[in-house]
């Protein structure tokens, strides 16, 4: 599609606009929108998203001065700096190993969380709500006791007593 001021480069602008009801399309080139003054905020390509989300603060050990370099996947051999220059990890294993690295960056993309709290569909019955949340409840005091924090579990175990009433 051509631009419809310049005719001569393609239209790689889209501007869509609405006024009293009247929609009104324009296609223009870049060159054109800045001529125009038309501020145009492109997409970000996902290297340079990654990178911004990787820009974590340095954490104590990276400021005691130890490197990037000497923290390595010990199954694929992936290290903490190849993470944060690709944004993919080597291998499961990694999670593991860069766990207390990656924790900030977790919880900078996730609104401070780290923790999955899964979902439940809006339109799930009140009823099949609180059995999957009971279910919930159930998995995490099991996997309290299995790790002998007993606290945690006497509070799971309150909580489903509280739900079951």
């Amino acid at each position: 599609m051509q631009c419809q001021i310049c005719s001569k480069r393609d239209a790689t602008i889209h501007l869509t606009e609405i006024a009293d009801g009247v929609r009104t399309e324009m296609h223009i080139c870049e060159h054109c929108a800045a001529e125009q003054d038309i501020s145009v905020k492109s997409q970000i390509p996902i290297n340079e998203l990654l990178s911004n989300l990787l820009a974590v603060q340095p954490t104590d050990d990276e400021l005691s001065g130890e490197s990037d370099q000497a923290l390595a996947c010990p199954t694929c051999g992936f290290t903490l700096a190849q993470f944060r220059k690709e944004g993919v990890l080597g291998c499961p294993r990694d999670y593991e190993v860069f766990e207390d690295a990656m924790l900030p960056l977790i919880q900078k993309a996730h609104d401070g969380r780290a923790a999955h709290s899964g979902k439940i569909p809006k339109t799930t019955p009140g009823d099949e709500r609180k059995q999957m949340e009971l279910l919930n409840l159930r998995q995490k005091l099991e996997a309290a006791v299995r790790s002998e924090d007993y606290e945690t579990a006497a509070q799971l175990r309150d909580k489903i007593r509280q739900s079951e009433q």
